[in-house]
């Protein structure tokens, strides 16, 4: 069997939606796969779990040597894919030549166009940081046309922010897991039980979600707020009094804890501004609430209408607290065996075109065939 490394950007405990059912379980059917990832805090290099890497942050930029240097024949590896990082990127395909193996550049999601973002929303862009991102920009699309194959989120998340780029691609979208999905605990009131999980800052804008909330003549319903800066998220609440018996604020901090939050929801909340860098891909989140048949109240752009029909498997509604407001009434007005039957039709419309297992097999076929 081929051999495929995968260096990733991410810490050795992450717990990552993405990477553990695509590249640690169904990819493994079709290539004996090794995965990287970096450490803060050791000083050495360490293999654990057969086929798990870790390796000091402090030495990400000569990962190959390090692997070389610790017994690992670079010559094995049919193929290199990079996650995001595109400085890793470039120190791989220096060296692709010496030691035979095709290259792939992952782009789970645009982070230095987000940071851009919110710098501007937060009135901390400057000329400097506009000329910058051209020149990135450049740069990073030379090395992706270097790549044998491109692995973006989706095609508009190229063709919005890397239109240049003309080497092949395949998109791998978030995705659940066929054989990792969670009950639907349904709790005993009566409201409707709305969850938010993920950052707040003024790039999302949660604010109009909390005003169309606080218009609401029903009193019905409770949201539930899981986010790592619990703090910030206290402080936007302040300027809500009138929703301060409706807010549940949580701070998961592992998988588990908040896909047990999600199983006790009625309703996921993914309702993002109408901005380019929210409407090129699906959140993940939005697979953890379905993959516990939790349904969502998302955003109306042609990425979300090109898998779920409104009403039926979620609901979309446009980014302004009267639409908002809408369809939040027509939801609360439904009944629970309502709200979960669209659950289950938006859990079985993801197992069809948003299948990790399925994505893991056509990956496959399209490296064989490079």
């Amino acid at each position: 069997m081929q051999k495929f490394l995968y260096i990733t950007d991410q810490n050795e405990y992450s717990d990552n939606s993405f990477i553990g059912p695509l590249f640690e379980k169904y990819l493994t059917k079709h290539f004996n796969i090794d995965i990287i990832y970096f450490s803060k805090f050791k000083t050495s290099f360490e293999k654990k779990d057969n086929n798990k890497i870790i390796i000091p942050v402090s030495e990400k930029l000569s990962v190959l040597e390090v692997l070389n240097n610790n017994g690992i024949d670079l010559k094995e590896y049919t193929y290199v894919a990079v996650r995001n990082d595109t400085k890793i990127l470039k120190e791989v395909l220096k060296r692709r030549g010496a030691y035979g193996f095709k290259v792939a550049f992952r782009l789970s999601f645009p982070k230095r166009i987000a940071k851009l973002q919110r710098d501007e929303a937060n009135n901390k862009k400057s000329y400097f940081d506009i000329i910058s991102n051209k020149i990135q920009l450049h740069q990073e699309t030379s090395l992706i046309n270097d790549c044998d194959i491109f692995l973006p989120t989706t095609r508009k998340m190229r063709d919005n922010y890397l239109k240049d780029v003309k080497t092949r691609t395949f998109v791998i979208p978030s995705a659940i897991d066929p054989e990792v999905l969670h009950e639907n605990i349904q709790h005993e009131g009566e409201e409707k039980r709305f969850f938010y999980a993920g950052t707040l800052d003024k790039l999302r804008e949660f604010e109009t979600v909390l005003d169309a909330f606080s218009l609401l003549a029903s009193g019905s319903f409770k949201i539930m707020i899981s986010t790592k800066d619990p703090e910030y998220a206290q402080n936007l609440l302040e300027k809500y009094p009138n929703l301060k018996a409706n807010i549940e604020i949580y701070n998961a901090t592992t998988k588990d804890e908040l896909l047990d939050l999600i199983a006790k929801a009625d309703i996921g909340l993914s309702i993002l501004p109408d901005i380019p860098l929210f409407n090129t891909s699906t959140p993940v989140k939005i697979m953890d609430y379905y993959s516990s048949a939790v349904p969502c109240i998302m955003s109306k752009n042609d990425n979300n209408l090109s898998i779920f029909d409104d009403n039926k498997t979620a609901w979309l509604c446009d980014f302004d607290k009267d639409s908002i407001k809408t369809k939040l009434e027509e939801i609360i007005r439904l009944s629970k065996e309502e709200v979960a039957l669209v659950g289950v039709e938006g859990q079985h419309r993801l197992l069809d075109i948003r299948n990790y297992e399925r994505i893991a097999d056509d990956l496959a076929h399209q490296l064989n065939i490079l």
